[in-house]
C-alpha cells in the first residue's frame, strides 16, 4: 500500500488519503451529508477517490461499486473500505467513468463528485486530473451525463456535484434532454464567488 499522507474524519468514519489521491474537501463532505438514508440495493461511486462516498453509501446499500481511473485512488478506496468494515459490500474497479461496467448494468444510486474546475490540467499527475474539468469545466461532466442514464434503474437517482464555475444550468438542461427530472439538493458558497451544487436527477414521471 502506498504511504498515506493524512487522516480525514467524517462522522464516525476515518479515511487515510494517499498523496496521489484527491483529499476530501467541502464538496466531499456536503455530498456525504446528503446521501440517501433509505435502503438501496446497488450503488456506484464514479470517481471514488479515497472512497468517502462509497464507504458512507455502503451503510444503506447492499452492494457498492467504487471505480476510478486513478490506480492510487482504487487502492486507497479499498484500504478505507477495509478500515471502515464495509469491504464485504464493495466491488472496486479501475476505469474511465462507466468503461469497466457492463452496458446493461443498472444502479439505484449513481454518485459522481465530478472534476469541475474550468482549468486545463497543467500536468499529467493523477491528482491534477481529479479536479481539472478542462477549459469550461465540463469535459468530464458532459461525458458522464451522456452515459449515466443507461445505467440508472427505473426508480433510481443520480447525484452529481459540480461548481457554479462550470455552468450548472447547462447540466440541468442536459439531464432534461436525456429525459430526467432534476432538482438542487444542496449547495454551499465558497470563496471567490464560487458555489458548489449537488444535483439530483431521476427519470421523469408521465
Amino acid at each position: 500500500m502506498p504511504s498515506m499522507k493524512k487522516k480525514v474524519l467524517f462522522e464516525d468514519y476515518g479515511f487515510l488519503v494517499e498523496e496521489n489521491v484527491y483529499e476530501p474537501a467541502e464538496d466531499s463532505f456536503l455530498f456525504a451529508e446528503n446521501l440517501p438514508t433509505r435502503r438501496i440495493e446497488r450503488a456506484i461511486d464514479v470517481g471514488c477517490g479515497c472512497g468517502i462516498l462509497s464507504t458512507v453509501a455502503a451503510r444503506n446499500a447492499q452492494e457498492v461499486v467504487a471505480l476510478d481511473v486513478n490506480p492510487f485512488a482504487v487502492h486507497c478506496a479499498e484500504y478505507n473500505a477495509r478500515l471502515n468494515h464495509v469491504l464485504d459490500k464493495m466491488l472496486l474497479l479501475r476505469g474511465d467513468l462507466f468503461q469497466p461496467i457492463a452496458c446493461h448494468a443498472k444502479f439505484d444510486l449513481i454518485l459522481f463528485n465530478a472534476p469541475y474546475l474550468p482549468l486545463k490540467a497543467e500536468s499529467d499527475s493523477w491528482l491534477t486530473w481529479s479536479w481539472s474539468g478542462g477549459r469550461t469545466g465540463r469535459d468530464v461532466i458532459d461525458r458522464f451525463i451522456k452515459d449515466a442514464p443507461q445505467h440508472l434503474a427505473q426508480d433510481g437517482e443520480i447525484l452529481l456535484m459540480q461548481s457554479s464555475l462550470s455552468n450548472v444550468n447547462e447540466t440541468l438542461q442536459e439531464f432534461n434532454r436525456a429525459g430526467l427530472a432534476v432538482k438542487l439538493m444542496a449547495s454551499q458558497d465558497l470563496p471567490f464567488f464560487e458555489r458548489i451544487v449537488l444535483i439530483c436527477a431521476r427519470w421523469q414521471r408521465e
